[in-house]
């Protein structure tokens, strides 16, 4: 699997509002998108830092996969995502090296990319994402 680069960091949190405060306003982080993503159970907002992004993520409803982290872990790093050219030969390759998948199919992430995520069993204890983004499909 050959991976372009990071693309973003993300970070769960309990109350959305402080984290922008934080981000915006200390950490001098610009926003550069919001979007609910009921499909995946989180308002997410998108911070630029560099060539990247800082990813906030709270939880719409307690029994969601951030709302289930953030009650067992509290707030914090929640994953790292790297960008790819080709989500589905992405998966392919992760499969054929016998990586544990979350995702055995794409779907639809933040900003229109498609998105897939590995367990974190199978990189080392960290939640890794893959992300296509929507104009190299």
């Amino acid at each position: 699997m050959r991976l372009d680069r990071i693309d973003h960091i993300g970070v769960a949190v309990d109350d959305l509002g402080a984290a922008l405060e934080l981000y915006r306003g200390p950490l001098g982080l610009p926003e550069v998108h919001r979007e609910t993503v009921s499909e995946q159970g989180v308002e997410a907002v998108l911070l630029d830092v560099g060539e990247g992004h800082v990813e906030l993520l709270a939880a719409l409803d307690p029994d969601t996969p951030v709302g289930r982290f953030l009650a067992k872990r509290g707030p914090g790093l929640h994953h790292v995502a790297y960008r790819v050219t080709d989500i589905d030969l992405a998966l392919r390759d992760a499969r054929t090296a016998g990586l544990r998948l979350l995702d055995e199919e794409p779907r639809r992430g933040i900003r229109g990319t498609r998105v897939a995520f590995l367990h974190p069993a199978a990189t080392g204890g960290v939640l890794t994402e893959i992300v296509q983004p929507p104009e190299v499909h």
